[in-house]
């Protein structure tokens, strides 16, 4: 028998408390990384002052490397990548070993709206200062690119002369709004969102209060059935609904958001009257301001507070800290029937036309620019609109000008009745500016759709779907949103076996939004070990369309047969 003793049992110690997630109103705003104690240091958009008086005369060289690397993006400056590094560095060097002494210039284009001035005014900035360079992004804006630090305040001072800017263009604040390319002329419009966006741009932007938020801040606004503004996917979305007792309105989708963990939106079943929406936004960006997620950077965007708070939880704090009365209960809009990019030749309200046409892979240059603005005029028009599918839609064209104004957009190369294969191709900056990148995006791209045009265009047998979405992208953070593509590929390097590397892809199948032909939104299936490389990639979409033909139903999407076709039917 054991004799017992005072010794006192042993106990595990206590755990530690969970670390803070650096939400200001619960954590206090004491910045718990790099990132947070520049932007606590000095708001990002105090930097225009430097940029204006120290850095434009002094130059590259003078630049602070806290304002290089963090500040200027406010005002829509990158450094570029510095030509000549292969993908297989991207991963290994510091940032200034990447970076080139250029930049690329994000051009805020909020709804997608431009007039001929405005585009004039873009090409020629490109033509003098960008080496003609110009990309309509799939968030509506226009990048250039080789843009020296010096030559920034005469383009700003251009581009504000005409009404345009690149105010919180990058950075933690909120970001170009998305809106319906075809807002104000649609003739099966539920209501205009432009005097909603212009609200918003007006109060909100460029707002001190507004411009430190732990993450980018992601806005889509349409008015129109086809919901075309990738609604799923933004931070917070307004969407056209018609509730039966208070007429035309908007829905709220909030936490929406791809990259390397990707979440669809979720509907806060409320319905937002136009004459509050710009309230209700400022809302949710201050939900987001305030108890957002700050400690880790990678965990920061809406989307992780809308997984742990949810829908209900989230509409309640809206309602009763940041609003301070109750929204009504809203009803689902009706699903879109029709296509959200637009292209080819539509009637508007007023009974003129609109034209929607495909550049490559959201390629442009300044003189392209110059060339489309004198296009326009020539038909009677004086505005364009640019859409989040890298599209271009020609506006106002009277109907007895529309056939040759159709010639010309296509012999300028902005297709507009183009192929499956080039109507829903898009691709991200690639590695042949961006810092982050691993593989080429646009050439290859721009390459693989003229081949599967030509090999296509010799097989009649083979039914291709009604449509093909095909996202390219140069590294896994899914700008060109290949999660939600029909064909999405994600850049990475493989081997080419004899002991290298070269460029090539993850492949995703069968992904879609509501503006889909799928019909829903829905991210897509990868199958372990379907990687191809760039060069194999003609060869591997032929072959996987001549098994969609050969197994899908009649009338079967491409999205829907890919998820239940079997493995060796999509590899």
């Amino acid at each position: 028998m054991t004799q017992a003793t005072d010794t006192p049992a042993r106990t595990r110690p206590a755990r530690p408390a969970a670390k803070p997630h650096g939400q200001w109103k619960i954590d206090g705003p004491a910045p718990l990384n790099a990132n947070e104690a520049f932007k606590a240091d000095d708001n990002g958009l105090n930097v225009r002052e430097r940029i204006e008086t120290v850095y434009a005369r002094g130059g590259f060289d003078s630049i602070d490397p806290t304002d290089l690397h963090g500040r200027f993006r406010w005002w829509g400056l990158y450094t570029q990548r510095k030509p000549g590094i292969d993908g297989g560095r991207t991963a290994t060097l510091e940032p200034h070993e990447l970076e080139d002494r250029y930049f690329m210039l994000r051009v805020r284009i909020d709804g997608g709206t431009l007039s001929t001035d405005q585009l004039r005014t873009i090409g020629g900035i490109s033509r003098d200062f960008a080496r003609d360079t110009a990309d309509v992004t799939d968030r509506q804006n226009i990048q250039l690119h080789w843009i020296d630090v010096v030559d920034v305040p005469e383009i700003w001072r251009r581009l504000e002369a005409v009404g345009l800017d690149t105010t919180e263009a990058c950075g933690d604040v909120p970001r170009v709004i998305l809106g319906s390319p075809v807002a104000g002329i649609a003739k099966d419009e539920i209501l205009d969102p432009t005097p909603v966006i212009a609200e918003i741009r007006e109060r909100f932007i460029g707002d001190p209060e507004l411009a430190n938020l732990p993450r980018k801040f992601k806005t889509a606004i349409s008015g129109h059935p086809s919901q075309d503004v990738v609604h799923e996917i933004n931070d917070i979305a307004l969407i056209a609904a018609i509730h039966p007792e208070l007429g035309p309105g908007y829905d709220l989708w909030v936490g929406g958001g791809l990259s390397t963990n990707a979440r669809l939106a979720e509907r806060l079943g409320t319905f937002i009257r136009p004459e509050i929406a710009a309230d209700v936004w400022l809302g949710v960006v201050s939900i987001f301001r305030d108890y957002g997620y700050r400690r880790l950077r990678n965990k920061a965007r809406l989307k992780f507070l809308m997984a742990d708070w949810g829908p209900a939880r989230f509409r309640e704090v809206l309602e009763t800290e940041y609003l301070g009365y109750a929204l009504p209960d809203g009803p689902v809009p009706d699903a879109p029937t029709t296509p959200g990019d637009h292209v080819g030749i539509h009637e508007q309200k007023d009974g003129r036309f609109y034209i929607g046409a495909s550049p490559n892979a959201g390629r442009l240059s300044g003189t392209l620019l110059l060339e489309l603005a004198d296009l326009l005029e020539r038909h009677g028009s004086r505005r364009l609109r640019t859409t989040p599918h890298q599209k271009l839609l020609a506006l106002d064209i009277p109907g007895e000008s529309v056939a040759a104004a159709a010639a010309e957009l296509d012999a300028l190369g902005l297709a507009t009745a183009p192929s499956i294969f080039r109507r829903s191709a898009i691709a991200c900056t690639g590695i042949e500016f961006c810092k982050l990148a691993i593989v080429d995006t646009k050439d290859t791209t721009i390459a693989a759709v003229a081949e599967l045009e030509a090999r296509f265009a010799a097989k009649s047998a083979v039914r291709l779907p009604a449509a093909l979405s095909l996202h390219v992208n140069g590294c896994p953070n899914s700008c060109a949103r290949i999660q939600t593509a029909d064909i999405g590929l994600k850049g990475q390097l493989l081997p080419d076996g004899n002991g290298g590397q070269t460029p090539g892809f993850q492949v995703h199948l069968g992904g879609g939004l509501a503006t889909s032909e799928r019909g829903e939104a829905g991210l897509g299936r990868t199958v372990r070990g379907l990687k191809v490389t760039a060069q194999e990639l003609p060869d591997y979409i032929e072959r996987v369309l001549e098994n969609y033909s050969a197994g899908s139903q009649d009338g079967e999407s491409f999205a829907t047969w890919s998820h239940r076709a079997a493995d060796e039917d999509v590899v």
